[in-house]
């Protein structure tokens, strides 16, 4: 599968791994996978330090606390192991537009910030909308939970009509 110039982890070990690190998140703490509320958490966050009178008027806060939690935890612990783990791999690099986008888009910056923002903003109310983001689908679906399973088949069938669009022609 893997050929000599990929460096990266062969993609059937990375998801058995994930399976083992979301058994074990259960095993040890009883929290599932999940990260759309950490964005959800931070906005708080943030409005109750500037803007506490309107914070306290928001009534999902009294639900989801606004305040530092696993879930915050977890998200800064992807950052950081992607972070790391491109450190470790040699691919790390700062760029405003990735190499795909400029061979198929081209290197316009304001086109790619505004699809980056309506992507970002549709794939967050997709999530808020399905009860989770895809890790947190992953837990459900790990629950047996007919939810999650719609979930994962919809993000295959979507990741692949995407890929194809992307990808028409090859990849360069």
């Amino acid at each position: 599968m893997n050929n000599k110039n990929d460096k990266g982890w062969n993609p059937y070990v990375a998801g058995a791994l994930s399976g083992l690190v979301l058994i074990l998140s259960v095993a040890v703490s009883g929290n599932y996978f999940g990260s759309s509320t950490s964005f959800i958490v931070l906005l708080g966050m943030l409005e109750k330090a500037l803007i506490p009178e309107r914070f306290a008027q928001v009534e999902y806060f009294n639900i989801v606390k606004a305040a530092l939690s696993w879930q915050v935890m977890f998200v800064l612990g992807i950052l950081l192991g992607g972070f790391i783990a491109s450190k470790m791999f040699g691919d790390f690099k700062l760029q405003s537009i990735p190499d795909l986008w400029k061979s198929k888009f081209g290197t316009s910056k304001p086109k790619r910030y505004l699809v980056a923002f309506i992507g970002g903003t549709i794939s967050m109310l997709g999530a808020r909308l399905a009860g989770g983001c895809p890790s947190g689908q992953m837990s459900a679906s790990i629950l047996l939970s007919v939810s999650g399973f719609v979930s994962m088949i919809m993000f295959f069938i979507l990741g692949i009509i995407v890929a194809k669009l992307i990808y028409r022609g090859g990849a360069r």
